[in-house]
């Protein structure tokens, strides 16, 4: 898959005493990043919802390198690295403007009924979509 960036800059209300971006902002850059490149694919969360289909996410892992501040210019670079048969997981890299890489992160999201919350297979809809962008293949 070509990476999906994902330009903002940083807001005054996102920083801390010390002027760092706080940690937990970084959850949302991810957030707004993953859903930004799934629209981008042709798969808004607006139709994954409309079929019935949750992506909550089971797993994060992130590594704060350097920190942001308030006015910053962030580029999060978004790549799906696993698609399967159950979940899709995303490799994030967040860069200021000198191109510095902050931080990076993985976040991997399951599929899950939305009325039952019960885990469901990748829907062929999504897989569709990401076959003719990606060389991830479901298990």
């Amino acid at each position: 898959m070509t990476p999906h960036e994902y330009k903002f800059r940083v807001k005054y209300s996102e920083t801390d005493k010390m002027g760092f971006v706080h940690h937990s902002n970084y959850v949302k850059y991810y957030e707004n990043a993953r859903w930004e490149t799934m629209r981008q694919l042709g798969i808004p969360y607006s139709t994954i919802e409309s079929k019935g289909i949750f992506m909550p996410v089971i797993k994060l892992e992130s590594k704060f390198i350097k920190p942001a501040f308030y006015d910053d210019e962030l580029t999060v670079t978004t790549t799906i690295k696993e698609l399967s048969s159950v979940k899709i997981s995303f490799q994030f890299n967040i860069s200021n403007s000198s191109g510095n890489i902050i931080n990076n992160a993985m976040v991997s999201c399951a599929f899950i009924d939305s009325e039952s919350h019960k885990v469901r297979r990748t829907p062929e809809f999504i897989l569709e979509k990401l076959k003719k962008s990606t060389e991830l293949y479901p298990v």
